[in-house]
């Protein structure tokens, strides 16, 4: 095979993804030595194209590196004015008084925000300050140095052909190389995959843990909009074995974001997490608020929900993790952005200070102390037991046994429980069919809820069609010969967005077909297909969801 031959380019820092994450650590390079050249790798269209998140935004991050954000116009408009927690039954709830919640899931203070409009804002910081970015770059591949060293990576190959052939009008992209790489690719991003396992970061930390979290963006009765309130549920239509749970933020211009999180830890392959979503808008408390108004868009994306046992090493030869990428959501505040700005912070001023000391290429251990030690650690230690007891317990004893918890930490700083562990991974929980029962899903109504290909459409997703796909099957034969019949091909319904079918035609074998055209890139397939036998890479820059206002 030829050698393709890329134009190289050398700078100080690349940073692979415009997220919260990559975008403070830009700024804050920016803040410390202006001469410093940076470089923000996107695979979006634009900026905030791949961002969703519910979002309630925690302002500590950006305090920090951006005081006097609210002089210089950030989109941070909707202040948190009413909490509410509520227990579904299917035609009922119980509020749960907000006076037991720990002082740590209290909202006051916090905004609800579009973190994709937020990151948007962040890009126009950076740039104002000097920072190169470029949007629709997806960085397909690593570049190693002569010691093993990360040392840069492949960004911008265009037009291969299905087959991963050279096409016609082929760009084979550029190498961008840096004295270091940052990578905050979000939630089970490929390269940061890769450099876990090359570099064993995750050696002496606890399985990683994740939940699918679904989103739609509703226009909604101006009578029955409550700009501020946030509200979270638990309960109905999961039930007590699965967990999981729905947030419903108010923001402005009669606009709520409904969303639904469901663990993937679930044991029944059976288990429909879109159409999990889709039911519960039916409960009489959500179907009354979104009663005559109108969904306007939808979007999908894992989260990770491992907490501070499951991070790995976060600094590696030539490179540190960021942000999702090392899984800094804290669970029960459904928080995870003020975080990831936190740890830019942190991994930019240990860049500085190694390059400043005239290193590069090495592994910045003062990161790893720093976050682990600092704000990020101490969010992420108190609650690092609630997916754990969730797991054991179910939804409502792991409340109870979390919380008691999280008080008990709050108060004596230490836990009765000490630190527990996750046991099996999300793919290893999946149970085989025959274990279970089939779940009935009510079909679509089309008003309040939707076909998941209706929804596609309404995140602007899109694929150019003659390229490789980029989802790719490690085995081809597994999908029919082991996912069918033993866990009735779970990736049919996993997927948020229709990309899996299994085909059935008269007197044939059935076909497993794959439409990576609709892939809005959460990575769920990733992480639950049970013989871990799907691998989810970077499409050609510029493809996937175009999220407006995530």
């Amino acid at each position: 095979m030829a050698v393709i031959e890329r134009e190289e380019m050398d700078v100080d820092v690349v940073i692979v993804g415009a997220g919260p994450a990559g975008l403070s650590a830009a700024i804050r390079l920016k803040q410390l030595d202006a001469d410093l050249n940076v470089v923000v790798l996107e695979k979006g269209s634009e900026v905030g194209a791949h961002i969703l998140s519910g979002a309630v935004l925690d302002p500590s991050g950006l305090n920090r590196l951006i005081p006097d954000w609210k002089e210089k116009g950030a989109p941070l408009n909707v202040p948190v004015k009413e909490d509410n927690f509520y227990v579904l039954g299917e035609a009922g709830q119980i509020r749960l008084p907000n006076f037991i919640m720990p002082p740590l899931m209290n909202n006051h203070g916090n905004y609800i925000v579009s973190m994709g409009n937020v990151c948007r804002w962040m890009a126009e910081q950076a740039e104002a300050m000097g920072v190169e970015i470029f949007p629709g770059m997806a960085c397909s591949e690593l570049v190693y140095g002569a010691n093993g060293e990360v040392k840069g990576v492949v960004a911008g190959e265009f037009g291969k052909n299905p087959d991963g052939t050279p096409g016609p009008s082929y760009e084979p992209g550029m190498v961008l190389n840096g004295k270091y790489v940052f990578l905050s690719e979000g939630v089970r991003g490929s390269l940061s995959k890769e450099v876990i396992e090359k570099y064993d970061l995750a050696a002496h930390s606890d399985v990683p843990k994740f939940g699918i979290g679904m989103k739609e963006i509703w226009e909604v009765d101006p009578e029955k909009h409550n700009e501020g309130e946030v509200t979270h549920t638990l309960g109905w239509p999961l039930g007590f074995k699965n967990s999981g749970g729905s947030f419903i933020y108010h923001l402005d211009n009669n606009q709520v974001y409904v969303g639904y999180i469901v663990d993937l830890n679930y044991k029944n392959p059976h288990l429909f997490p879109y159409m999990e979503f889709q039911k519960f808008k039916h409960h009489p408390k959500i179907a009354e608020l979104l009663k005559g108004g109108k969904r306007v868009a939808y979007g999908a994306r894992a989260v990770t929900k491992g907490g501070f046992q499951s991070i790995p090493e976060v600094a590696f030869p030539g490179g540190a993790l960021l942000g999702c990428s090392a899984g800094l959501v804290n669970l029960p505040r459904i928080k995870g952005n003020h975080n990831a700005m936190h740890s830019g912070i942190e991994a930019a001023e240990s860049a500085y200070a190694a390059i400043s000391a005239g290193r590069s290429g090495d592994t910045l251990e003062d990161y790893s102390k720093a976050l682990k030690n600092g704000p990020v650690g101490k969010d992420l230690n108190v609650v690092r037991n609630v997916a754990p007891l969730n797991a054991k317990f179910g939804p409502l004893g792991g409340m109870a046994l979390g919380g008691f918890d999280m008080w008990f930490q709050t108060i004596f700083k230490s836990s009765l429980f000490g630190t527990l562990k996750h046991g099996k991974t999300d793919a290893e929980s999946t149970e085989p069919a025959d274990k279970h029962e089939p779940i009935n899903y009510p079909k679509p109504d089309g008003v309040l809820s939707f076909d998941r290909l209706t929804n596609v459409a309404f995140s602007f997703t899109n694929h150019e069609e003659s390229q490789p796909a980029h989802l790719k099957l490690k085995d081809a034969s597994i999908p029919v010969a082991v996912n069918l019949p033993k866990y009735a091909g779970p990736s049919a319904r996993y997927c948020p967005a229709g990309v899996y079918e299994f085909i059935e035609e008269d007197g044939k074998e059935p076909r497993f077909q794959i439409n990576f055209q609709n892939c809005v890139h959460c990575k769920t397939c990733d992480i639950k297909d049970p013989s871990q036998n799907i691998v989810w890479t970077v499409p050609q820059g510029g493809d996937g969801p175009n999220y407006p206002n995530m």
